[in-house]
């Protein structure tokens, strides 16, 4: 009778055994993903995921009945998170319903990046993957923007609007959300150089800070020398000298820019032609950084004029004329 006993309980023992075995083979089960990213959309279940792969050959019935098994005992796994999650080529079953479980969805991020146009900044929004792109044109992103009343009238171009800078986001967001963050942080930053100008600098107000700040990004790259850009360009307004920037040229051709500046291009009359008329140009040119913000505001003390670049990402500064010509033909022209 003990010997039936005990056999009995070995045999029960091995069987349990074998379905413990079966029950974490069918957990480990690895299902392949062809993707980096997986979405877990509404009415998505651990069940009828589980079907999906079944239905794809990936699973076997008995896999998913060992799971229905395992989630009456573990239930958090049966309420999964809607939402894009960044998956393995190839993970368990149960790996995947942990992570779904999880709400750990994807994070994703965009550059919006210094010294490029608000209309480079869109189509990187618009390319962008898992992100809506809202916006059917610059003019309801200009709706989407807010301007502080005491800084006077708002800007009616939304160039520049935006900071420079890296913003992340998670599956399904939204492109004009983005942008009002965007938006928010470069106003943020502008009042902080707004508030640390020199007490001379020729602005009225922070649009025109804003201004010179996408002039400087585009000339100078180099972070040291942006102050000494600035100067150049401020002390040429207090003399009621034209800026004659080229960057501000460049800029109001538009599209007809093919890359080479001509005597055309500075002579064309557009708003922005800096060597056409005097001042800061009607707005900025670029997204600028926040260096090129406190540039701007802070200019260096100097008595130049005049720069021309030395081919090595920085440039010559002259205080006259002929000073300057002498330095373009020589890093220009190479003439000694």
């Amino acid at each position: 009778m003990i010997r039936a006993v005990m056999v009995a309980l070995l045999v029960g023992l091995v069987s349990a055994f074998g379905l413990w075995n079966s029950w974490q083979a069918a957990l480990k089960t690895q299902v392949q993903f062809s993707e980096a990213y997986a979405e877990v959309k509404a009415g998505d279940t651990a069940l009828k995921l589980c079907r999906n792969w079944l239905n794809t050959r990936q699973l076997s019935g008995s896999s998913c009945r060992w799971l229905s098994l395992y989630l009456k005992f573990h239930p958090e796994l049966s309420k999964l998170h809607q939402g894009v999650y960044k998956v393995q080529p190839r993970q368990s079953v149960l790996s995947v319903l942990q992570l779904f479980a999880s709400g750990k969805v994807a994070q994703f991020s965009v550059v919006l990046k210094e010294g490029e146009t608000l209309k480079q900044s869109l189509q990187r929004l618009a390319q962008s993957p898992y992100l809506q792109y809202d916006l059917a044109d610059e003019a309801e992103l200009t709706a989407l923007l807010s301007w502080p009343e005491q800084w006077g009238t708002a800007p009616t171009l939304p160039e520049a609007m935006v900071f420079a800078e890296t913003y992340h986001y998670t599956a399904q967001s939204k492109a004009s959300d983005l942008l009002k963050r965007a938006h928010q942080l470069l106003l943020q930053k502008l009042e902080q150089a707004w508030q640390q100008r020199a007490a001379d600098v020729p602005y009225q107000n922070p649009y025109q800070l804003l201004i010179m700040a996408s002039i400087v990004e585009k000339e100078s790259g180099h972070e040291p020398e942006k102050p000494l850009v600035s100067s150049v360009f401020v002390n040429r307004l207090k003399l009621k000298m034209k800026l004659q920037t080229d960057p501000t040229v460049i800029y109001g051709l538009g599209d007809s820019f093919n890359g080479d500046i001509t005597r055309a291009d500075l002579k064309n009359p557009h708003p922005y032609n800096t060597y056409q008329h005097f001042g800061l140009p009607p707005g900025p040119i670029a997204l600028p950084s926040y260096s090129s913000m406190l540039a701007a505001a802070k200019p260096e003390a100097s008595d130049w004029l005049y720069f021309v670049a030395k081919g090595d990402g920085t440039h010559q500064f002259s205080r006259t004329l002929a000073e300057h010509n002498a330095a373009v033909q020589k890093y220009i022209f190479g003439k000694n």
